[in-house]
């Protein structure tokens, strides 16, 4: 009677959880928070579990997404921003109270399973003139003292992500890398440190950003179809810009004795919008072309076996900053209001599970008026205003709304406005311009899009209290069968 009642128990409890028992092996995210309106984070940990993702990627460390992620099963790398590195570089106490706060505190009291801390994030790209060269490594080296002072040395290890600019080969051959000249003493410190320590080498690949750079670069080498011309280095045959890009590290770092040390790959992924090569189609060919590899357990020439990598990035972030360019805000395998963009399976042979318990706002819109004169002064300073305060990085020249006339671009310009603003009727009085609209003004792929509330929370904590309802009910059930 008792194996009954044990059988009918674990019945209901792999029925209504079973997919949280889906893992992805090795597979990790990006969670980053740069969002007019940011999912809250006890909805972003469930949508973690329910895709079966294990792992994830902070750029800092937030006490309130931290502590959702206690007990919930998933790893978590955990950033320090650039701009900290400086006072952590200076002060060993100044690390030590931020591991304190930002680590010690969620480890022991809140179960949160930090593995890493990232130091800095990409720190010696080009375009920051070397202002953190000077201060990363002893950020690094203070940090790591703080975690030997709390205990956790041995469960939380150190890295810092680097952009795939720190190496460089003349010959474009992986075989000839080596790291960049101006800090190659400073890397192989860097490295030493972390061999040292037995810490990765974290790096960021992005075969994206050399189509955007280089308008010359083949498109098909960017894919992991197999369909661009490969390139033999002394035998080893390389038909895609990653596997050429991680190998080149490889041999980096194998050329300074350091051939052995694990590498993550910190970000790797492909944007939506924002540019003429981002665009759902090449996004969903290369991330299932990157998760089908990671299934097959294939690697590299060089590094067989699955990469230990973290997608980039998990939710769309439309506050983000667009000086690298407009696809910034557009990452994301999932929008802003945790819907999925495209089918993608992570490994489980499921497509990607929305966010649960997440209400939008009433449909409604904000858009030129038909009585507008498209000829009036202060139409330009108002589509200004309003993409100065919003996002209208759909509208440029490629991207999802770039074929619209001049009134669909004001319109765009003004309901980004408005849904950023919570549809607040203020933020639709552009004077003697702009009507509020129930008609949805969409076309075709681009979509005018309704903001989520701020309440989505709600949701969340009732998903929760149905879920266990239910789980309550069906025990008595089952149990009232066999005994």
């Amino acid at each position: 009677m008792l194996s009954k009642s044990v059988f009918a128990v674990s019945f209901v409890i792999i029925l209504l959880y079973g997919n949280l028992f889906i893992e992805v092996e090795g597979i990790g995210v990006n969670w980053g928070s740069q969002a007019s309106h940011p999912l809250p984070p006890a909805t972003v940990v469930r949508l973690l579990q329910d895709n079966g993702i294990r792992k994830v990627k902070l750029f800092e460390a937030d006490s309130e997404i931290l502590r959702a992620l206690s007990r919930s099963g998933i790893q978590v790398m955990v950033g320090i921003p650039n701009d900290l590195l400086a006072p952590i570089a200076g002060s060993v106490a100044v690390a030590e109270r931020w591991v304190s706060q930002n680590v010690s505190a969620h480890v022991s009291s809140n179960g949160v399973d930090i593995r890493y801390v990232a130091v800095g994030n990409e720190p010696f790209l080009k375009s920051f003139n070397g202002t953190f060269e000077g201060i990363t490594l002893p950020a690094l080296q203070n940090i790591q003292s703080a975690l030997i002072k709390a205990g956790l040395a041995s469960q939380v290890k150190v890295t810092v992500p680097l952009n795939a600019d720190v190496y460089e080969s003349a010959s474009n051959l992986p075989s000839d890398g080596d790291f960049r000249a101006e800090i190659r003493d400073l890397m192989i410190s860097i490295v030493k440190f972390l061999s040292d320590n037995q810490a990765p080498f974290t790096i960021n690949i992005y075969p994206f950003i050399s189509l955007y750079n280089d308008p010359h670069f083949p498109v098909e080498f960017a894919f992991f179809d197999g369909t661009g011309s490969p390139v033999n280095d002394n035998g080893r045959i390389y038909d895609n810009v990653l596997d050429a890009n991680y190998d080149t590290l490889v041999w980096s770092l194998q050329k300074n004795g350091f051939g052995n040390m694990s590498i993550i790959v910190g970000e790797v992924g492909w944007p939506t919008d924002g540019d003429k090569n981002a665009n759902m189609q090449y996004a969903r060919r290369y991330n299932q072309g990157f998760m089908n590899r990671q299934k097959a357990g294939r690697g590299t020439p060089m590094r067989p076996g699955a990469l230990d990598a973290y997608l980039f990035g998990l939710i769309d972030e439309d506050a983000k900053s667009i000086q690298p360019g407009n696809f910034e805000r557009h990452w994301g395998i999932f929008y802003i209001d945790g819907q999925p963009k495209y089918q993608l399976s992570l490994g489980n042979g499921n497509g990607l599970i929305p966010a649960k318990g997440v209400h939008h706002m009433g449909k409604k819109w904000c858009v030129l008026a038909a009585s507008a004169n498209l000829q009036d002064p202060q139409l330009g300073p108002s589509v200004s205003y309003a993409c100065d305060h919003a996002d209208c990085t759909s509208l440029g020249y490629g991207s999802s709304c770039g074929n619209l006339d001049l009134a669909k671009n004001v319109s765009y310009a003004f309901n980004s406005y408005y849904q950023v603003s919570d549809q607040l009727d203020s933020a639709c009085k552009f004077p003697g311009l702009s009507v509020i609209t129930t008609s949805d003004p969409s076309v075709g792929s681009c979509k005018f899009k309704i903001m989520i509330k701020s309440d989505s929370s709600g949701g969340e904590a009732s998903a929760r209290m149905t879920r266990s309802m239910a789980v309550l009910l069906l025990l008595s059930v089952c149990l009232y069968i066999v005994l």
